[in-house]
């Protein structure tokens, strides 16, 4: 009996979906962070312990780890030195193949074939396949990219409010909420810039959204800017020769809405999720 192993490790969790030679589901794992920066052996030691989980729901032993063939797309993977050592570790499966986890949230979104996904998340970036080829567009770091993301919505956010503390742009129900998390104090609004991370601005985005469908006419003209990027994030998708473009991401769903219907016809439902890609990368093959 053969076994696939799909993993999607990135920056908020690593998820492990175990299948047999069938395709159906035998076992699942998830583990915390588990991305590339934070240096290989804590990486390793996450996927392995992700990888042993499914192993164990599935009744699993030792034993039959040399017969899993195994697909992991993790974030950063890219990083100089990072594949090469991951591949120095020994993982104890038949086979081992790693890949970004764009590459694999792609894959599955496609079904395996050409196709491009828009991630709108934290960040921002599209993924295309052609003729097999990986390509990137944008996603080259908050906060100089991910335009329409999560993280420059909080951004823009936060801009608004410290002009509106300052009196040089007019308070809206969205400044006051955002002011509201400082006291109205811009010097602890400062202290908080300081070390915020992409991450901690993006903890805004739910904000922006809500106050823009309430017609807070700031929060509006935030959302409406973030909706321009993505729709030229998806021109260009389809000007580079893509048939299929799909949105991901936690902030796609309530994007979309602010979109145009025309640019909205042109986008494709996902065909399976990151861990169908993973499993897809490890060698699996549906049989439909």
């Amino acid at each position: 009996m053969s076994y696939f192993l799909g993993i999607d490790a990135g920056g908020s969790n690593c998820r492990a979906r175990l299948i047999d030679a069938g395709g159906v589901v035998i076992g699942e794992g998830h583990s915390g962070p588990a991305n590339a920066r934070m240096g290989v052996e804590p990486l390793y030691a996450t996927l392995m312990e992700t990888a042993r989980q499914a192993l164990a729901e599935a009744g699993l032993t030792d034993t039959h780890r040399a017969t899993i063939r195994a697909g992991m797309g993790i974030a950063g993977i890219t990083r100089l030195g990072m594949r090469e050592s991951l591949e120095a570790h020994d993982f104890g499966f038949a086979s081992v193949e790693f890949a970004t986890d764009a590459q694999i949230a792609n894959i599955g979104a496609h079904g395996g074939r050409d196709g491009a996904i828009l991630i709108i998340g934290t960040g921002s970036a599209a993924k295309l396949r052609i003729d097999g080829q990986d390509y990137t567009i944008g996603g080259y770091g908050f906060p100089i990219s991910d335009e329409g993301s999560a993280a420059a919505l909080g951004l823009s956010a936060m801009r608004h409010a410290l002009r509106a503390l300052d009196g040089r742009t007019r308070k809206t129900p969205l400044s006051a909420a955002v002011t509201e998390r400082f006291d109205h104090d811009t010097a602890q609004a400062i202290a908080w810039m300081d070390t915020a991370t992409p991450r901690d601005y993006g903890m805004f985005a739910p904000l922006v959204m809500d106050y823009a469908e309430a017609n807070d006419p700031i929060a509006r003209s935030i959302v409406e800017h973030a909706a321009n990027h993505i729709e030229r994030f998806i021109e260009t998708i389809f000007e580079r020769g893509v048939a299929r473009c799909t949105l991901v991401g936690g902030l796609a769903p309530r994007i979309s809405p602010w979109l145009r219907a025309r640019t909205v016809e042109r986008l494709s439902p996902p065909m399976g999720d990151a861990l169908d890609g993973a499993l897809r990368l490890a060698g699996y093959e549906p049989l439909v």
